[in-house]
């Protein structure tokens, strides 16, 4: 039995490990920021919270709105593999090609490059008493996920985005009066080839 402090430490480094290489908080309860990101487009979408409410269900108000986190595997778009754009949820600005899409084996659909960077925002997050960088949309301000150093070729970059923060339209759906969709497909590279989705 005096071993069992010694257990106790490494079963608490071993979750404190598992949880860092996720992409989220480990629970569902909003985190406070001390501002909202500054949101500095034209075509910027600002709304009431009363209307994001009435547009969005519990889990994805509470993700995009509240920076909570959708539970790991439970996502409806973390298995999609045809090719297709990834959307944000609130405001449906293009965020994501599919085939910058991986598999990480967090529990998130995660990328390893946006089809803009200006359509996302880095946020320095602090909350849980680590430091992260947030992800939010740049048109609407909606909480997406993280970003990670521990990415895939040929970024190195993880996008580990919440599957309610996100619509997948598959490719050739796209709104016609969306021109920054971007009709063209991103560079395909050997090791996206290989590693997206096996």
């Amino acid at each position: 039995m005096k071993f069992l402090p010694l257990r106790l430490m490494i079963v608490a480094v071993c979750l404190a490990l598992s949880t860092s290489s996720g992409c989220a908080q480990s629970t569902n309860k909003p985190t406070a920021n001390a501002a909202p990101p500054k949101l500095e487009r034209t075509d910027k979408v600002v709304k009431t919270d009363a209307q994001w409410r009435a547009q969005l269900n519990e889990i994805e108000y509470n993700v995009t709105r509240q920076k909570g986190t959708e539970p790991a595997f439970s996502g409806k778009l973390l298995n999609i593999k045809e090719a297709g754009t990834f959307t944000c949820k609130c405001c449906d600005l293009p965020l994501f090609d599919a085939s910058t899409k991986f598999r990480s084996g967090t529990g998130w659909p995660s990328f390893y490059k946006p089809i803009d960077e200006k359509a996302i925002l880095d946020v320095p997050d602090n909350s849980y008493g680590w430091s992260r960088t947030e992800n939010v949309c740049s048109r609407c301000g909606a909480h997406l996920g993280h970003v990670f150093n521990d990415g895939p070729a040929p970024t190195g970059l993880r996008y580990c985005m919440n599957s309610v923060s996100l619509k997948f339209v598959p490719k050739g759906k796209a709104k016609a009066n969306d021109s920054s969709a971007g009709s063209e497909d991103p560079e395909p590279t050997a090791e996206s080839a290989t590693e997206i989705q096996k």
